[in-house]
């Protein structure tokens, strides 16, 4: 018997410490916007007007005028460097002006490569124009800027400001390096102390200058994490308003007309069925006759349960929208179906990450399509088993939950058939759960796809946009 499983293990304490500095999933449409200003609409632009300038400084003999063999042969190096740099970024000039044909997560490593490669250049000119006191330091600071702006990924566009403030170090080493080399006096790179034994500066001078730069690349660094989490959370939230609104809207619009639609249907079938009981009583010696009116009867009673069913729908009425976690209502409907105390030995895999899009809708809408679908998958096994739930994020910012199980698998001839509704391969099988499901996850816009194949299991996929409307049918 396995228990409930928890799915995040995490202690409240370190969680909510943890979820603070959690920036929310990022919104791939709009960083495509933010890439086509700042890289396409102004990088490209900008990089075309300082081309000239740079060539005309690494290539003009005069500009250094007599230079040392160690520094000369850097210079034979970014020369070269130069050269390929052109070549790359004639090559992703021509992706970015193209970027509407490419795909996102082709266009992200686009950009993020060639923000590697844009400071590698800029550390590698530092070391001409003054290393660590370099006027350059300035466009180290507005990398880290930029990188924030067209880096959808938090965990990249660190990785990246980081590597920004690693190499304006290194290019400051290394142009110390080169003046060593060139002079070999070391002397020369400490504070001259004066004939009468005194010290007009103090030596922690230079080190404390270095020091307050590269803690400014740092907060920068933080900060620029910080404005994106909290520009993000805002954006969301009012995305999340928005959508409150609207679909509590349709929800109290479904469950009105399903409300009445109940409410004109019942009465007659009622009728219907009195008058048929009736007529059976009166008519009991015709065999034939009782055989029909029992069909009738039959089929109004099960019209009568439908109706019954769709007058859950005015429950809507009361019913409200908020933010429902996957981890969350995942736990949950584990819960549900496979409760600790019913003795059922079925191991559950769990692969869900804690930053998923927030679904909004009724708490019980979205239980119910998980608890059918575990429920099935516990019903195909039986006693025991293995069912591996993993969830990760679909494209247009939604959720993607795989519920796969070890059971006998679908036959490949009714497949095509279990969405029917009072279809069912089980003994005591409604025919409905995969319906509601199906219906349900439509309703939010959502899909549900099903593979299977006999003696290997079943995997039950359903996607829920986040931020789609619903679709009411």
């Amino acid at each position: 018997m396995a228990e409930a499983p928890t799915i995040d293990p995490a202690s409240p304490r370190w969680r909510g410490l943890f979820e603070v500095f959690q920036a929310p999933p990022p919104d791939l449409a709009l960083f495509r916007q933010r890439i086509r200003f700042v890289e396409r609409n102004i990088g490209l632009w900008v990089k075309l007007m300082l081309a000239p300038v740079i060539y005309w400084f690494l290539f003009n003999p005069s500009t250094f005028g007599s230079v040392s063999g160690p520094r000369e042969d850097v210079l034979g190096y970014l020369q070269t460097f130069t050269l390929m740099m052109t070549a790359v970024n004639i090559g992703a000039g021509i992706l970015l002006w193209g970027m509407d044909e490419i795909s996102t997560s082709l266009l992200e490593r686009v950009v993020s490569v060639i923000s590697l490669l844009d400071t590698a250049f800029l550390a590698a000119v530092t070391l001409f124009c003054g290393g660590f006191d370099s006027i350059l330091y300035w466009v180290f600071l507005g990398l880290v800027i930029r990188n924030a702006a067209i880096i959808p990924r938090s965990e990249v566009q660190v990785l990246v400001n980081l590597f920004v403030c690693a190499l304006y170090v290194l290019s400051g080493v290394l142009e110390l390096r080169l003046n060593l080399v060139e002079t070999q006096v070391l002397d020369s790179y400490t504070p001259q102390l004066q004939s009468s034994g005194g010290a007009p500066e103090s030596a922690n001078e230079p080190f404390e200058a270095l020091m307050l730069r590269v803690l400014l690349l740092l907060l920068m660094t933080v900060v620029c994490l910080g404005l994106r989490i909290l520009i993000d959370r805002q954006r969301q939230r009012e995305a999340e308003t928005q959508e409150f609104a609207l679909k509590q809207e349709q929800l109290e619009a479904a469950g009105r007309l399903a409300a009445e639609i109940a409410h004109q249907l019942k009465n007659p079938l009622g009728i219907i069925n009195n008058a048929a009981y009736t007529l059976q009583k009166t008519v009991r010696e015709g065999k034939t006759i009782t055989q029909q009116i029992s069909i009738i009867r039959e089929e109004v009673a099960r019209s009568d349960r439908i109706i019954t069913d769709l007058m859950g729908y005015a429950r809507l009425v009361e019913g409200r929208v908020e933010r429902v976690t996957v981890p969350e209502i995942l736990e949950q409907s584990l819960a549900v179906a496979l409760p600790s105390g019913a003795g059922f030995a079925i191991q559950v895999h769990l692969d869900v990450p804690a930053a998923l899009p927030v679904l909004l809708g009724q708490r019980g809408h979205f239980l119910e399509i998980f608890t059918n679908l575990l429920v099935n998958a516990r019903e195909a096994m039986g006693q025991s088993g293995q069912i591996w739930i993993t969830a990760r994020p679909a494209p247009d910012y939604g959720v993607q939950v795989t519920v796969r199980d070890s059971g006998p698998g679908i036959p490949a001839e009714v497949v095509g058939r279990i969405w029917e509704s009072y279809f069912t391969t089980k003994d005591r099988g409604t025919g409905l759960g995969l319906t509601i499901v199906k219906h349900t996850a439509e309703m939010y816009g959502g899909r549900v796809r099903v593979e299977s194949e006999a003696g290997k299991g079943a995997a039950f996929t359903v996607t829920l946009p986040a931020r789609t409307l619903m679709r009411l049918r």
